[in-house]
């Protein structure tokens, strides 16, 4: 039998396989971010599409209730408080007896999908937040201290397309003052406590109050800030001010002016 030559296939070397592992580290290291900033595009896109709808509701609102705007809560019979986002009666949590969900006939909608509300869930704070200070201003008289509401009405907004309705928002807990959860009441720069929220690759989206809405930049401050706060959780969870004018003791973007 004669013999027959073989010719073995050749296997990886040591040094072969560790330039193959770093190759495809090298990949991973670009390819995850750029994968992760791509998911987050879409759900800042999906987020922008629940704001707009949220505004549409917010607008019939208005134009339901005689142009008036409407108020950040509402009270009801049976120890209930309506919200844009659900009834609350200390209790339970109705999403669906909204002040917009007639409007909007959806509670998805309300909740932006890159927000994780760790602590809140159960009380609707869904991550967008309301421009209550000008759009459901009250008093509060003597000798009771009552909330007496004082209308405002669509009209009353002198530019509209620069008025801030709605925004991606969050706040840092007053219990340990370090931790990121859900928020209702969208803080206006002469507050001293930042609440806008850039979620989305460092980017919050706005409904304005002439129903447009878009991406923005938060303007961030450093420095000590209201309620005994430091400026280290609002820059490590991107939380900043709508401002335009880099005086943030005025709030050109949310008064009615």
């Amino acid at each position: 039998m004669s013999n027959q030559n073989r010719k073995g296939v050749a296997g990886f070397t040591l040094i072969e396989l560790l330039v193959v592992v770093a190759i495809i580290s090298l990949l991973a290291a670009i390819l995850f971010p750029v994968f992760g900033r791509a998911r987050e595009n879409a759900r800042k896109t999906s987020c922008l599409s629940n704001v707009k709808q949220i505004g549409l509701g917010w607008l019939q609102y208005s134009q339901d209730y005689d142009e008036i705007l409407m108020r950040v809560s509402t009270a009801g019979t049976g120890g209930k408080t309506f919200f844009w986002w659900g009834s609350w009666d200390g209790t339970t949590l109705r999403e669906n007896e909204g002040l917009l969900q007639p409007y909007m006939k959806s509670t998805q909608v309300q909740a932006c999908p890159s927000f994780e509300n760790k602590l809140r869930a159960n009380l609707g704070l869904t991550g967008y937040a309301y421009n209550n200070s000008f759009f459901s201003p009250a008093n509060y008289p003597p000798p009771t201290f009552a909330e007496v509401p004082i209308p405002v009405s669509l009209a009353a907004i002198t530019s509209p397309a620069e008025t801030v309705a709605f925004a991606d928002s969050a706040r840092i807990s007053f219990t340990d003052k370090k931790t990121l959860e859900g928020n209702s009441f969208l803080s206006k720069p002469s507050d001293n406590y930042p609440s806008f929220h850039a979620r989305h690759n460092q980017m919050g989206n706005v409904l304005w109050a002439d129903g447009h809405a878009k991406a923005s930049k938060p303007m961030m401050r450093s420095g000590s800030f209201g309620f005994g706060f430091t400026s280290e959780p609002f820059l490590e969870n991107h939380l900043g001010d709508l401002d335009r004018d880099g005086n943030l003791t005025t709030n050109e973007l949310f008064d009615l002016e």
